[in-house]
């Protein structure tokens, strides 16, 4: 019962099952937020709901159940254990706020859609190394704040007044917003060569620093598609060889029930 279990949870069709239920359950979650829709067919979404909490509870029993191990090492398991959980909640109370955190059942695609799960993988593997980037960024952002404050503040306290109010405002001209005629066009009629500041930031902060951003993160999903595919290839190889050799064992267990009866038509010759 139990490798039945097993191999019924482990399958593409079951994979495929719960992939279904999480679309059509993001598909009611959203259909709750129409004030229209939840008025004619609320208690029917609601049903669905629930129906779909059952499913994603009855799969995480049944995958403690019958692959623990592999379950309990598995992290995307308690990602998947812990969006479950917040559907759990109390609906009344300081908690309540929480329930929001049911959509996150949305986010299972990543766990179950394969493609999804080594994206993320790699975003995470891109970590460190744009530690080094989110680095030089800050000490950037801290130059010019500083150098921002101390030219600027004085004519423009709302904008440079403080370090603070520089920090967010350069922020705001790093990512293009009114950046020309909400602050810096503003500044060019009390200081012609203000540009002189604003232009090589904006081209360091938004164009070169940010494709860092980007190197990185491609990097490394080059290097986790390489290593994906190498697992890959190995795990073929493997299985090839385990047919091989059942395909061999195979062959010696019908030779040597063939040799009796072929040693019997020796002797009867």
């Amino acid at each position: 019962m139990i490798d039945r279990l097993r191999r019924i949870v482990t399958s593409d069709a079951f994979g495929r099952f719960i992939t279904t239920v999480i679309i059509v359950n993001a598909i009611t979650l959203g259909l709750q937020t129409s004030e229209q829709l939840t008025a004619r067919w609320g208690e029917a979404l609601h049903g669905l709901d629930q129906v779909a909490l059952a499913i994603f509870t009855a799969e995480i029993l049944l995958r403690l159940a019958v692959i623990p191990r592999q379950s309990l090492r598995d992290p995307w398991f308690w990602f998947d254990f812990s969006v479950v959980a917040i559907c759990y909640l109390p609906t009344a109370g300081p908690l309540s706020v929480l329930r929001t955190l049911r959509l996150f059942r949305v986010l299972r695609l990543i766990s179950v859609v394969p493609s999804l799960r080594q994206t993320v993988q790699s975003l995470l593997g891109a970590l460190p190394g744009m530690g080094s980037v989110v680095l030089l960024l800050g000490l950037i952002f801290y130059v010019g704040a500083v150098i921002a404050t101390e030219v600027f503040g004085d004519a423009f306290p709302a904008y440079f007044g403080t370090l603070g109010r520089s920090l967010y405002s350069l922020f705001q001209i790093m990512t293009l917003e009114s950046w020309s005629n909400g602050i810096v066009r503003p500044i060019l009629k009390e200081f012609p060569l203000a540009w002189t500041f604003f232009v090589p930031f904006i081209v360091i902060t938004s164009f070169a620093v940010l494709n860092m951003f980007i190197g990185v993160i491609v990097s490394s999903i080059e290097a986790d598609s390489e290593d994906h595919r190498r697992e890959h290839m190995a795990a073929l190889e493997a299985r090839l060889m385990q047919r091989l050799q059942d395909m061999e064992t195979r062959l010696m267990a019908q030779q040597s029930a063939d040799r009796p009866a072929i040693e019997q038509d020796e002797n009867i010759a």
